[in-house]
């Protein structure tokens, strides 16, 4: 019965697992500091080589920058 049960429920595990996988790789991208520098490097670069406009430039890098203001903040109080 147990058996039946476990290859039931394998592709439900899957994705549960790569959802996890997901949640931990985005947890990472948005709380550490050297890839938000990375961004906002990358960011300049595409300006620099007008791949973007000023305005869309200014946007990307305010959320950037509050993004990067939040992690030093938490960091700040751990």
């Amino acid at each position: 019965m147990f058996i039946i049960d476990d290859i039931l429920m394998a592709p439900f595990n899957g994705v549960i697992f790569l959802a996890e996988k997901l949640n931990e790789v985005i947890l990472k991208e948005t709380s550490d500091e050297g890839t938000i520098k990375e961004r906002l490097m990358a960011l300049q670069l595409k300006l620099d080589m007008d791949e973007i406009d000023e305005e869309e430039y200014d946007k990307r890098e305010d959320e950037l920058l509050k993004l990067l203001e939040k992690i030093r903040e938490e960091q700040q109080s751990s």
